[in-house]
């Protein structure tokens, strides 16, 4: 697939937030789409590692996932009001309504969508990262967080799969998505 030029060059005057469930590709797409938009990436799970010096992992079991999410608003909050980039959120982040609000207000919102067998096919990959899933069928965990979520994360302004297509397809997809949002009367 050849690249094409970006239909909104200068037109992108806020972040692009990726949300969804764990294993939905945010921080692979999100790279990417980075790339492609000419864009610095950031992971907020990355940032909240090198604020606390552990992984984002260890202070969700350490600290529970209370504290966990309080910091996680804070980061992610500093992220949103940041420089225009392309942000990778935890998946639990959009589900906070302030968080919620605040990044449909100052950023353009993603939710990646995947199936629940392809998250935790995509989750089983590197399980001590996920500390949600430790216990119990994986399979069983994602389908109840996207029961719970999904709500949430249709409140984002774009939706796109992101199943059975490369990511670079994903990206494209995002791409012209971002692109309709921003020509749709406000």
């Amino acid at each position: 697939m050849s690249r094409r030029p970006l239909p909104f060059d200068g037109k992108l005057d806020r972040p692009v937030v990726l949300v969804g469930l764990m294993g939905a590709g945010k921080s692979t797409v999100g790279r990417r789409l980075a790339r492609r938009l000419g864009l610095s990436f950031v992971d907020s799970d990355s940032e909240i590692e090198d604020a606390a010096g552990l992984s984002a992992g260890e202070v969700f079991r350490r600290f529970g996932e209370r504290d966990f999410r309080d910091g996680e608003r804070r980061v992610v909050a500093r992220l949103a009001t940041g420089p225009v980039r392309v942000i990778a959120t935890g998946g639990g982040a959009f589900v906070n309504e302030h968080t919620r609000r605040l990044l449909n207000d100052k950023c353009i919102t993603v939710w990646l969508d995947a199936p629940v067998d392809l998250l935790a096919e995509r989750t089983a990959r590197r399980p001590e990262t996920r500390p949600m899933l430790a216990d119990g069928s994986r399979a069983e965990t994602l389908a109840r967080l996207n029961e719970e979520r999904r709500p949430a994360y249709a409140e984002a302004h774009i939706r796109v799969t992101s199943e059975g297509v490369p990511h670079q397809e994903v990206v494209e997809r995002i791409v012209s998505a971002i692109d309709r949002h921003l020509r749709e009367p406000k």
